[in-house]
């Protein structure tokens, strides 16, 4: 009888992922690209339903991905080296809770094999998000959505 294998992120440290297997640790939720706002008294981050402008507002994937940073300079390139400074991302982000130690959830796509399962279960804020274009950044505090960490 053969062993069974332990999936990749249980069985690797984050150094020891590949290019493609860090990538596929993102849930595709695009919480990570809406915009936050910070609490100047206490650094608490707020996370708004205000969407990059180049986020899919229904896909919650990003339009130009390999091109983003041209277009988004402030677009941080998550890498397995800042696992320490992971806490601003959502609880349920993959790349957290992996660097966490915590195992993936049900419906993450590695687990239950379905890309979609994180807009079915209502992880992700597909069709409750705006673009940044059709917001004024004075008017963000109107639609944050719950506070990272």
């Amino acid at each position: 009888m053969a062993a069974k294998v332990e999936p990749f992120w249980k069985r690797k440290t984050l150094a020891q992922l590949d290019q493609e297997e860090w990538e596929s640790l993102c849930d595709g939720c695009g919480l990570c690209c809406l915009q936050k706002l910070e609490d100047e008294d206490d650094g608490s981050v707020y996370y708004t339903r205000i969407a990059c402008k180049l986020l899919d507002l229904k896909t919650c994937r990003c339009t130009d991905y390999a091109n983003r940073r041209q277009f988004v300079a402030d677009c941080i390139q998550l890498t397995p080296a800042q696992a320490d400074e992971f806490q601003w991302l959502p609880p349920t982000c993959g790349y957290r809770l992996v660097a966490e130690g915590k195992d993936l959830p049900p419906w993450h796509h590695l687990v239950c094999n379905d890309p979609e399962a994180v807009h079915k279960t209502g992880i992700s804020q597909s069709g409750r998000m705006l673009s940044e274009n059709s917001v004024s950044e004075d008017d963000w505090e109107e639609h944050l959505i719950f506070r990272a960490g």
